[in-house]
């Protein structure tokens, strides 16, 4: 089956499993007298498109996508990721919501063929940024790209959204599918920040590698993103990496792994708080693991060094060098990459600064047992069955009900939801249905009334 076939398939699909067919929303205006969307969507990646897709077969076709990125560069697959493949097994399903043709699967066999799929391992991350673009096609999902959301706040009932355009786009919901800094911004550690700013990086900025040969990089950090990095200095000709890992051993143990079953899945969100925080506080401290082949794409190099038991104390020039010191010793180095992860700050994301201060934590909301205390995991959003945001000072902000949050921070509260594709089918399907509840329960005089006018008959009698 060749793609052109394969998009006649899935949309024909989409067809066949429409029901229930009926539209059901009454559109809104602004105060300006120009049209609210339902529901917009803020990021384009696969978890955007496949909320948007969800609402769309709710019947909730009044929707936007916006995205800063180019078309096509939605995401980190073709920017900052680093990794030669995903590191989900190639069967995981995920912005297919169940449909058959739209399965990554599908979309492989369509273009390599059957035998390619079979004998495929993992899936290369340039693939999995095709297939997206595909899916994006095939569903028809509504998207600007190029567009930054500066600023959300409440307008007569609705949303105000605006970007770095000055546009100002209204809407009933506001879906904040923003990735990994969703509600904050990416980490550096302090020892770090005086450092010269071309001595320093981070995972997420545009590295140039090729600049590295011949030089000595040290990464910071244990986590496949690190190793990801470091790989790609040693195989682009960097004469030394060396890779500082603050805990005694490396993780290799993939929590993740474990989870993937439909009972925590579907389930974790609706545990009490004690659970929730047990369950995710322990899965999150021990960090996301790496596949055997992520470590034996630096090992085979010699000129590459891991350091365990080696958390970053202090960081000065000297030389002409970065120094590095730690308690395995001094490290030298002519550039440094942070790979440790995201910190959240409301504050460092100009969409939320309208009402970051009003931003239930689950610190605000479970205290947990002394052996259980997690600072960092404190910050994290309080989020409601429906992904929203909820209020620290009830009353302060309560349009904010209608800002909900699908990403790395909704990880608390819902699981692995926003933060990986083994979590999609029934993530997205719970996000929708608290999407759908809202619009709809806002609406209810209206649906009564329409109800108690309807009078078409059925039937004719003679």
């Amino acid at each position: 089956m060749s793609l052109d076939a394969l998009l006649l398939r899935v949309r024909d699909e989409i067809a066949r499993t429409a029901h229930p067919r009926a539209p059901w929303l009454t559109p809104r205006t602004g105060p300006d007298g120009r049209p609210a969307h339902d529901v917009i969507v803020v990021g384009a990646g696969q978890s955007g498109l496949a909320i948007a897709f969800g609402l769309m077969r709710a019947q909730v076709t009044n929707i936007l996508v916006l995205d800063r990125a180019c078309k096509g560069l939605e995401g980190p697959w073709l920017t900052y990721a680093r990794m030669r493949t995903l590191r989900s097994p190639k069967d995981f399903t995920g912005p297919d919501l169940g449909l058959p043709a739209l399965t990554y699967q599908s979309w492989h066999e369509a273009r390599y063929g059957q035998a390619a799929w079979e004998a495929l391992d993992l899936i290369p991350r340039e693939d999995w940024a095709a297939y997206l673009a595909f899916v994006r096609i095939a569903t028809g999902v509504p998207v600007e790209n190029g567009v930054t959301v500066t600023r959300i706040a409440p307008a007569d009932g609705l949303l105000a959204v605006t970007d770095s355009h000055g546009t100002v786009r209204r809407a009933r919901k506001v879906v904040l599918a923003t990735g990994q800094e969703g509600a904050g911004r990416w980490a550096l550690p302090d020892a770090l920040c005086d450092l010269p700013s071309g001595r320093v990086a981070r995972t997420d900025d545009a590295i140039d590698f090729a600049s590295l040969a011949g030089k000595r990089v040290a990464v910071i950090g244990a986590g496949a993103s690190a190793f990801d990095n470091a790989a790609t200095a040693l195989e682009t000709g960097a004469a030394a990496v060396t890779l500082l890992c603050r805990r005694a051993e490396a993780q290799v143990v993939q929590p993740y792994r474990w989870l993937t079953f439909a009972g925590f899945l579907r389930h974790l969100g609706d545990l009490d708080d004690a659970w929730r925080w047990r369950f995710m506080s322990a899965v999150m401290g021990l960090r996301e693991g790496f596949p055997q082949a992520t470590w034996d794409r630096c090992a085979r190099h010699p000129n590459f060094r891991f350091l365990p038991g080696a958390p970053l104390r202090a960081a000065r020039m000297e030389g002409g060098a970065v120094v590095l010191d730690t308690p395995r010793g001094v490290v030298s180095a002519d550039l440094v990459i942070a790979a440790t992860g995201i910190a959240v700050d409301y504050t460092a994301r100009p969409e939320l600064l309208a009402f970051a201060h009003n931003i239930a934590t689950w610190g605000d909301r479970y205290a947990p047992p002394p052996e259980e205390r997690d600072d960092r995991l404190a910050a994290y959003p309080y989020l409601g069955d429906d992904y929203a945001f909820t209020e620290r000072e009830p009353g302060l902000t309560p349009w904010i009900r209608d800002i909900h949050l699908f990403g790395i921070a909704s990880t608390v509260s819902h699981g692995p939801s926003g933060s990986s594709i083994n979590a999609m089918t029934t993530a997205v399907p719970r996000l929708v249905s608290g999407l759908t509840r809202g619009l709809f329960t806002a609406d209810l005089d209206r649906h009564w009334a329409d109800f108690r006018a309807y009078d078409v008959p059925q039937a004719v009698l003679r």
